[in-house]
């Protein structure tokens, strides 16, 4: 059932080219948001009602199902627009003051550890003194809560955005002058100014043809996101990143034997929950402080090869080394969580900065999105790979003789991505402070010349 619910967040780019190209009512993002908050609540209210009575008192396993995917695919939806206006967000902000673009993304996903938090401290407890399906009908209010953020979304009608593009297109056409200059500076221009002029010239056609063809919309989005996905600083690291989050894990045979061997209930696992998404808020606060100077290379490669020998201190917990020196079974969990937790966030957040910066206009949603789908994509391909490994070296819920042989393994494998680390030179060389001075550089050389 797992698979299934996850189902609607492998097609996170359709929900892209759905807000890109489709606006609802005139809106990209806030009618989407709110149609997809509306739908999630009368999703998660049908299930925590017996859906109003409507189908009989006896709930059908394949209704209740599908009105779970259907919720499941609104917070899809809602993900990815979110995303869609961080990034746009992002990128008009760093026009202005570059400081704060990776602020955005830091406080986004901060917010997201701390929502990650909350979940898991209410989903233990709330169960405890309600039914599961009170709980669901309480889930509701979230989604509506949404769908009420979305009304309050500033956002300008698409039709008032084509026509200032349109007039400003004329004074854009004089950048690609200023690229054969500035792209010793900034890693970025060229392939900015390469899909930047490809968004002007499907700007013009969609202004003149979008009467004639509905679909114009769409195959603009198509247009441009093939173009920037074209670009060697575009598709490398995305090439990196599957590669580096599809390496197996052996997390399912973990939590068998954390909940079988080693006797951990729902309470302590819910507790556990709660100790990474500290460690994820620690992280943030992390690479906000002490790493934005780093290369996102740099940071990539160290996470990796100090989880290494961190990773195989789950040796230790299988072989039950720890209780000979005194230390008890969740002591060592939780620390072993903590620090694994804070270093996956740091090595996170400078792979989010840099997908955002990427970004072209009018493709952010499905261009963030479909690099999330990659990450996501390859995080299913790593379980797969894992369980495929479990099952043959015979690990079940109740034999663990070879678990040790599966983590060292999984631990292992974590390292061969790092052999195609040059795949992140030139934008993955530099880091986010000096994208920040560089920007902040072009920003104040574009108000000195429009100045003159």
């Amino acid at each position: 059932l797992t698979g299934i619910f996850t189902l609607p967040w492998t097609i996170k780019p359709l929900y892209g080219f759905l807000s890109d190209g489709f606006p609802l009512f005139g809106y990209r993002r806030r009618s989407y948001l709110v149609l997809a908050g509306i739908t999630g609540c009368l999703s998660y209210s049908a299930v925590g009602n017996n859906f109003w009575g409507l189908l009989g008192e006896e709930l059908s396993v394949t209704t209740t199902v599908a009105a779970l995917v259907v919720s499941s695919a609104c917070i899809a939806v809602s993900d990815v627009v979110a995303d869609g206006i961080v990034v746009q967000k992002t990128r008009e902000s760093a026009e202005i003051d570059p400081s704060l673009a990776g602020g955005l993304q830091s406080l986004c996903w901060g917010s997201a550890a701390i929502g990650g938090l909350l979940s898991a401290y209410f989903s233990g407890s709330l169960l405890e003194v309600m039914k599961p399906q009170e709980v669901f009908a309480l889930t509701a209010i979230l989604p509506f809560l949404v769908a009420t953020i979305g009304l309050l979304i500033d956002e300008e009608p698409v039709g008032k955005i084509r026509a200032m593009e349109s007039e400003s297109s004329s004074a854009d056409d004089g950048t690609l002058a200023t690229t054969n200059s500035d792209v010793q500076d900034d890693p970025f221009v060229d392939v900015k100014s390469q899909i930047n002029s490809l968004w002007q010239a499907t700007l013009a056609t969609t202004n003149s043809d979008v009467q004639d063809d509905p679909f114009v919309d769409v195959k603009s989005q198509i247009n441009s996101l093939w173009q920037a996905i074209k670009q060697p600083e575009i598709y490398k690291p995305a090439a990196f990143l599957f590669l580096w989050q599809s390496t197996p894990t052996s997390e399912g045979a973990s939590l068998f034997f954390m909940t079988e061997d080693l006797g951990f209930g729902p309470e302590f696992l819910g507790r556990i929950q709660i100790i990474s998404a500290f460690s994820s808020l620690f992280g943030v606060w992390l690479y906000n402080t002490y790493l934005k100077t780093k290369s996102i290379k740099d940071i990539l490669f160290w996470s990796t090869i100090v989880s290494f020998p961190l990773g195989l201190l789950d040796l230790i917990l299988i072989s039950h080394a720890n209780r000979a020196v005194g230390i008890p079974d969740t002591w060592f969990v939780l620390g072993d969580d903590v620090v694994l937790s804070a270093l996956g966030e740091i090595a996170f957040l400078p792979t989010l900065v840099l997908a955002a910066r990427l970004c072209p206009r009018g493709v952010e949603a499905v261009l963030f999105a479909t690099l999330m789908s990659i990450n996501n994509g390859a995080s299913t391909v790593g379980t797969e790979i894992g369980a495929l490994l479990t099952k043959s070296l015979g690990v079940t819920e109740t034999n663990f003789d070879n678990l040790a042989p599966l983590s060292f393994i999984c631990n292992l494998t974590s390292l061969y991505p790092l052999f195609f680390i040059t795949w992140l030179d030139g934008v993955g060389s530099v880091s986010e402070q000096e994208i920040e001075e560089e920007e902040a550089a072009s920003a104040t050389t574009a108000i000195d010349t429009d100045a003159v």
